[in-house]
């Protein structure tokens, strides 16, 4: 199956041919993926943005909480949303900012 993949066989018809899930067969040749190997080179793919949609509550107890610029940028460039009697705040940022 490792060879098969390594030929250039697709997953999904690696699946079909031994009656498997995809799923079983990214497992079976997870070290031979692209995404496996950069990390193994310890290569760091660049991290895509990601955008979360916060309650106004929560958006209003962070401005009055203490945060950092960088933190506080990224709140004021949230861009409002109005949903029924209250609102939610949309801000897009890299997953690290986001934690």
């Amino acid at each position: 199956m490792r060879t098969a993949y390594l030929g250039g066989q697709s997953i999904a018809a690696l699946a079909r041919e031994h009656s498997v899930s995809r799923g079983a067969i990214r497992t079976a040749v997870a070290d031979l993926l692209p995404e496996q190997t950069a990390a193994d080179q310890d290569i760091q793919a660049p991290e895509s943005p990601v955008t979360l949609d916060m309650p106004g509550k929560v958006a209003d107890f962070l401005r009055a909480a203490e945060l950092d610029d960088v933190e506080r940028a990224v709140l004021d460039q949230g861009a409002t949303v109005r949903r029924g009697q209250g609102y939610t705040l949309r801000v897009t940022d890299s997953p690290a900012l986001h934690r």
